[in-house]
């Protein structure tokens, strides 16, 4: 099955664009035809046909859903004849998307073949994700500036895309939607910068992966990753 939320409509209604609507309490599976109306949207053409063929044989309850801060996908186990649950965030661009996606279902087999015993990013889900990615990588799926990243990230998947700040980085040049402003590791050390909620903060030294930043007006300090999107307001500010 494959739902979709659009927060543009009714809260209690989920809706497939041009295909069907109904309400989320008596939602009826979706036809297979339809996944490919939808799926093309999100997925990269020539990954359609794997994708497609995986949802079907393990019978993959998939849900597109608003943007999550805190994650880019996740997947729930099958239990007391629910099926396998994965949930993806609409924002993604198709090639973010589809390594979301591929890495949940990696989830999936490892579940399947080791149960609870595996842990959730261990060397059994690196190497199911790795072969998992293996045909898109194959078959060119990704333009050649993102296949070369991937690859070396494959060697040793982390847990999210985001945290390997050079396919990050690479993602993000397919974002169709990108916010205004510059990514924070553009700035110089004690620049001030706004967040989209007015919040006003300066940037200072970088913590490992991260740079520390302080909120102007509470003083309390944060880390921001590099790839946040921010509004400069005034360099080298003392």
């Amino acid at each position: 099955m494959l739902f979709l939320k659009n927060q543009e409509r009714q809260k209690n209604a989920i809706v497939l664009p041009g295909v069907i609507k109904f309400n989320k309490k008596t939602c009826p599976p979706v036809i297979m035809d339809d996944y490919q109306i939808i799926l093309q949207k999100y997925l990269p053409e020539n990954s359609l046909d794997l994708i497609f063929e995986w949802i079907k044989q393990y019978k993959i309850h998939l849900r597109i859903t608003r943007t999550r801060r805190s994650k880019l996908g996740d997947y729930r186990q099958a239990h007391n004849g629910s099926p396998h649950r994965i949930s993806i965030n609409n924002n993604l661009n198709k090639y973010a998307f589809l390594i979301t996606l591929v890495h949940e279902i990696a989830h999936l087999v490892v579940f399947e073949k080791y149960g609870n015993r595996a842990r959730p990013h261990g060397k059994e889900w690196k190497l199911v994700f790795r072969n998992l990615m293996n045909p898109f990588i194959i078959e060119k799926v990704f333009p050649d500036d993102l296949s070369a990243i991937i690859y070396q990230y494959l060697q040793n998947a982390a847990a999210s895309s985001n945290t390997n700040i050079l396919l990050a980085r690479a993602l993000k040049k397919y974002d169709e939607n990108e916010v205004s402003g510059v990514h924070i590791e553009e700035l110089n050390e004690n620049t001030v910068f706004k967040l989209s909620n007015g919040k006003v903060f300066k940037k200072l030294e970088k913590r490992r992966k991260r740079f520390k930043c302080v909120n102007i007006e509470s003083g309390k300090y944060y880390l921001f990753d590099p790839l946040a999107r921010v509004i400069p307001l005034e360099d080298e500010l003392a």
